[in-house]
């Protein structure tokens, strides 16, 4: 048993500080005195601890003493077997699972509404995607989980995959049937990886839905800093117990930095001692704001903030009931010009908003009183701007054509053509809506009439998208035509 109400790394910085060591080491700034008008920004104390890996202070390459200590209690206090601190995001923490199971040519199944750093991974890894594509709910147009009866028809067609990658939650809250896919993925003796960067409050609540570490997954990565309240970056890679975690820690070093940020390493070792111990109080308060949030904002009329009685049993087989997801097509407006109104006329700055739906992200530092305005602002929103929802899309999720492996695609010899001239053709670079992140095209994925629609009319309502060559988006990168 580890003491929680250690943080080990935090400690030893604070011990670093009294020491007065006369720094001839990088970082240039020299804890600050280098660099005036950004220590008068960030502060003398945060400018003291930006320090390089030392002794004293271990080396997360390699840890040996204090974060070593850390990533122990860290596992014990999200029950997996070894805990990793990620530096590089969740994107590092998805990339490295995936580089664990799987080589150049190995299958990987996955749904395809996957982050983007999913799909990154195997064309860094040449992986070949068995793709799940998710059933779609017709009234809000989001794409839900994977079933186990998908999940087991791609498992009988794909036999020699070596893993299954589960999104749990989504970022609108939908739960896949994790322990039974866990245990079909095991029975072939494939590896289960979870992208549960918007899970870590799963492991500290109650009334939360299965952790992948609970359901016996093998592999999940955890945003700490999304609902956790650590520094944006800083995440946790878990592992159960039959996994290699020194092959492990040689995955993540070939693409994390050697020169990790101690204000990254320090912020999750601090959270997780606060979650460790106060996690199930902090959470229940979240879910409270949640719940009221939910019934106010369907009090308004129009809106739909919608929970777990949209439990199926199969695609959606739980619910996140911290999550706010709101869907807005019933007042007239799309999701992203909610989220433009919030902010530009009411100083409320949402998670996203996207063509149908808008996310507002409860978690350890929200109060009553912003709950309240947030409410407040929705209502006047619907009085102001609402109209009728006549010539509107309603799906956020369209099934691709997969054409190409993503590496091949992405690689491969390409030409610029206009937007609207690249129907038929073999996309090379992504296109999303950030956030989510989730591609609406990913390389390899064969353009359609029906993508080239939803594209210009994601853009014509304001979404920021991004992942092509070209900003504006008005050109794609396809495969040149052998012809």
């Amino acid at each position: 048993m580890f003491d929680q109400n250690r943080a080990p790394i935090f400690e030893a910085l604070q011990k670093f500080k009294e020491m007065r060591i006369v720094p001839f080491d990088v970082p240039g700034h020299k804890r600050g005195r280098g660099n005036e008008e950004l220590t008068r920004f960030l502060g003398k104390q945060c400018m003291d601890i930006d320090v390089n890996s030392m002794k004293p202070l271990d080396n997360l390459c390699h840890p040996v003493s204090v974060i070593k200590e850390a990533e122990e209690i860290a596992a014990e206090a999200f029950g997996a077997a070894h805990a990793f601190f990620m530096v590089g995001g969740t994107t590092s923490a998805v990339q490295s699972m995936i580089m664990y199971a799987c080589k150049s040519g190995e299958k990987i199944i996955m749904p395809r509404n996957v982050h983007r750093s999913a799909i990154n991974a195997l064309i860094l890894t040449g992986a070949v995607p068995v793709y799940v594509n998710p059933d779609v709910n017709s009234q809000l147009g989001i794409a839900l989980g994977m079933s186990p009866d998908q999940v087991e028809k791609a498992i009988e067609e794909n036999p020699d995959a070596k893993a299954v990658l589960v999104n749990n939650p989504t970022y609108y809250g939908i739960c896949s049937d994790l322990r039974r896919i866990t245990e079909l993925a095991h029975a072939k003796g494939m590896k289960v990886l979870v992208d549960e960067a918007h899970g870590t409050h799963f492991y500290f609540g109650s009334n939360f839905p299965v952790t992948a570490m609970a359901a016996g997954a093998d592999i999940a990565s955890v945003s700490m800093h999304k609902s956790g309240g650590s520094l944006t970056q800083s995440s946790f890679l878990l592992m159960g117990s039959n996994i290699n975690a020194d092959y492990m820690r040689q995955i993540i070093n070939l693409t994390q930095t050697t020169s990790a940020s101690y204000l990254l390493l320090s912020s999750l070792d601090i959270s997780r001692k606060r979650l460790a111990l106060n996690g199930r109080e902090i959470f229940a308060k979240t879910v409270e704001y949640a719940e009221y949030a939910r019934k106010e904002i369907n009090g308004i009329g129009g809106y739909y903030a919608y929970s777990r009685e949209l439990i199926n049993g199969g695609s959606i087989y739980d619910f996140d009931i911290s999550k706010l997801s709101v869907n807005t097509l019933p007042i007239g407006l799309a999701g992203i010009e909610v989220y433009d109104l919030l902010r530009d006329e009411y100083d409320i700055q949402i998670e996203f908003g996207d063509i149908g739906n808008i996310l507002a992200y409860l978690s350890v530092g929200d109060r009553r009183q912003d709950v309240e305005r947030l409410i407040s602002a929705l209502s006047e929103i619907k009085r102001r701007f609402g109209k009728t929802g006549t010539g509107m899309l309603t799906q956020e999720y369209i099934n691709p054509i997969v054409a190409d492996t993503p590496r091949k695609a992405f690689y491969a010899d390409k030409v610029s053509l206009p937007l609207e001239e690249t129907a038929g053709h073999i996309c090379t670079e992504f296109v999303m809506c950030y956030p989510p992140g989730i591609p609406i095209l990913a390389p390899g994925e064969l353009i359609t009439e029906d993508i080239i629609s939803y594209i210009r009319y994601a853009k014509e309502k304001g979404c920021s998208m991004t992942g092509t060559e070209d900003i504006n988006i008005e050109r794609l990168n396809v495969e040149r035509s052998n012809d």
